[in-house]
């Protein structure tokens, strides 16, 4: 049995005093109030008081990472994607059916992911996504009944061959079977429109940021989104919008809601932090699609997250090997997108909510309450619950360094950066991960209970 005790324990979205006692994988009894710790002496004689500057949350859920197992595990894979995860604060994380080899497109590839799991040092729970391509309904009940918790498209290239997009015929079709198996559909959201953007530079080296911003242009998001939305109007298929960078969206996303239709969003950290006025040419490492953009559009972002149009913040971890960013020449038309990240989320996060005035207990629920939610899996300090938990420094400052990442190649935008905030411990079910902790994670299921 072990016994908590923290000044700061993140109750029902309140931090109070609090012991919680942890019993085998669950938490037995949670103790409240000011006289938490004299009650909890107890139950137990010996108390782990964490100290004045340690708070003890509910662990975090990403719902949004790109391990690439099996087939390119030389990109990431799940023993090293996992352990970052950990160390980041995060216990449940839900893979993409990309950039793995098979694609997770067919109930045979997904057989192949699952036993690549089984055979894995997992340090974090796995669930899975399955994929939408088009032809492949046939194969969506199938990859249900195999757990999977819903499935992903693109309505522009993927940037692999064998994951092709999705016109909006195709987004119908597989919206509604999806809808009788009541799973989400996520979605990509840029559709590629006829002409280059209005202020797009019509010229410039391929190593301009501005000119990779102007190809990528708020249009063919919001265009994506407003498919999305007359899609889920015609089949009242659950749908969410992934990694929503386009701010110019958020107005169509907030009348969608407020219609009653069942729609979400996320954005990511690299949104929410980064802008496209900092990004130097050739810095392949800040590449991703749809793209980082313009200070103003992130403060809309913000905005947006604060007043619930956004649901939640996602990695999207999207790593590759260092040759394929291209950092020699600075490429950005042909540098591979995708930033590394699943380690980085909590403390980037909460320096950037902290400078608007957003407290940790709102950052929470973006990163652990409202994802956990949206799987049907919170993480919740109650009793009767999976003793998922993370220690956090709030006031810790400390500048990232690669030596300290643990995802399998420390490149990354964030290098370098000071930030606010450490992670300094997460227990999975009761046990502590850390670097020499058996590996404890679990797959996943959507038929599963927690």
């Amino acid at each position: 049995m072990l016994t908590l005790y923290a000044k700061r324990v993140l109750l029902d979205g309140v931090l109070q005093p609090a012991t919680v006692v942890i019993d085998g994988e669950r938490i037995a009894a949670v103790r409240g109030g000011p006289a938490a710790k004299d009650s909890a002496a107890a139950i137990e004689d010996k108390v782990t008081a964490l100290d004045d500057d340690t708070v003890l949350v509910p662990a975090l859920t990403d719902v949004h990472v790109h391990l690439n197992e099996p087939g390119r595990t030389e990109w990431e894979g799940l023993a090293t994607g996992t352990r970052a995860a950990a160390k980041g604060g995060i216990t449940t994380l839900v893979d993409m059916p990309l950039n793995c080899i098979p694609v997770t497109t067919t109930a045979g590839a997904l057989e192949v992911k699952l036993a690549a799991a089984r055979r894995a040092a997992l340090h974090v729970d796995v669930g899975f996504w399955g994929g939408v391509i088009p032809g492949n309904t046939a194969e969506l009940e199938p990859m249900v009944r195999l757990g999977a918790f819903g499935f992903k498209c693109f309505t522009c290239p993927s940037g692999i061959n064998e994951f092709p997009p999705s016109s909006e015929r195709d987004v119908l079709d597989a919206m509604q079977v999806l809808a009788r198996l009541g799973v989400p559909l996520l979605v990509h959201a840029e559709l590629e429109l006829d002409g280059p953007s209005a202020d797009a530079p019509t010229a410039g080296e391929a190593s301009s940021y501005l000119r990779y911003l102007h190809s990528r242009p708020r249009a063919w998001e919001d265009a994506a989104v407003a498919m999305v939305i007359r899609s889920v109007r015609a089949t009242g298929c659950r749908a969410h919008i992934v990694h929503l960078s386009s701010a110019s969206a958020l107005p169509m996303i907030r009348a969608a809601k407020a219609e009653g239709l069942p729609i979400s969003c996320e954005t990511c950290p690299h949104y929410l932090v980064l802008c496209a006025e900092e990004i130097p040419d050739g810095a392949t490492e800040y590449k991703c699609a749809p793209p980082i953009r313009e200070r103003d559009n992130r403060e809309a972002l913000w905005a947006g997250l604060i007043n619930g149009t956004i649901d939640f913040v996602s990695s999207d971890h999207s790593p590759c090997t260092p040759a394929l960013k291209l950092r020699e020449s600075g490429d950005f038309e042909r540098a591979w997108g995708g930033i590394a990240s699943v380690q980085l989320g909590l403390p980037n996060i909460w320096t950037a909510a902290r400078a608007r005035g957003v407290p940790l207990e709102q950052v929470l629920d973006w990163m652990s309450s409202r994802p956990g939610e949206a799987l049907g899996r919170p993480h919740r300090i109650a009793a009767g619950q999976p003793a998922n938990l993370v220690a956090f420094k709030p006031n810790a400052a400390h500048t990232i360094a690669a030596s300290d990442l643990l995802f399998r190649h420390p490149l990354t935008p964030y290098i370098g950066r000071t930030v606010t905030g450490v992670v300094s411990a997460t227990w999975l079910r009761g046990a502590p991960v850390t670097s020499t902790s058996t590996p404890g994670g679990r797959i996943l299921r959507r038929f599963e209970s927690p």
